[in-house]
């Protein structure tokens, strides 16, 4: 795979977890109750939806659905845990971060987040961040060397720029 086509496959994954994080936080707003089960079953019906209009492979689909999972368990663990707000968990000024998928992640993490209270030893287990996913937006630190990396928006993690390393946690 060339460099341009590399490129190019990245950008498709980060726009399709922008789509698909749309699509959850729509029906999420429709809902009258939000629970775990509700928000995998909305990441499932977005997942299937993009492979059905030919966005997204399956392979595809399903690894920016468990992106999308991992990343809203994280923010609302987050939320629960220290009571700060949803400002706080990106560990940055949210007048960065574009204003329309700061409302619908928000959205998302909020009304998830008594649900959560329940699975945060689970999520804290399984945010584990790796070069090669895609993130929303927010802080990850590398676990070998302690260096942030920021996201303001969606994006593709890459290796750490201070030792390589691969795995990151979400700054706390």
């Amino acid at each position: 795979m060339t460099l341009n086509n590399q490129k190019d496959t990245l950008e498709h994954l980060i726009e399709a977890y922008d789509i698909m994080l749309k699509r959850v936080s729509d029906a999420i707003e429709k809902a009258e109750q939000t629970t775990i089960p509700a928000l995998k079953k909305n990441i499932e019906h977005a997942r299937e939806t993009a492979i059905e209009v030919g966005e997204l492979t399956r392979d595809e689909a399903e690894k920016i659905a468990a992106y999308l999972e991992r990343d809203m368990h994280d923010a609302a663990d987050f939320l629960s845990e220290t009571g700060k707000e949803f400002k706080d968990w990106g560990k940055f000024d949210l007048k960065l971060i574009e204003s329309r998928l700061l409302e619908m992640f928000a959205n998302v993490a909020d009304k998830t987040r008594l649900e959560l209270d329940a699975l945060a030893e689970q999520a804290r287990r399984a945010s584990m961040y790796h070069t090669g996913e895609v993130t929303g937006p927010g802080t990850l630190v590398c676990n070998s060397c302690g260096k942030e990396v920021h996201f303001h928006k969606t994006g593709h993690i890459p290796p750490c720029a201070g030792c390589h390393g691969t795995k990151y946690r979400r700054a706390s």
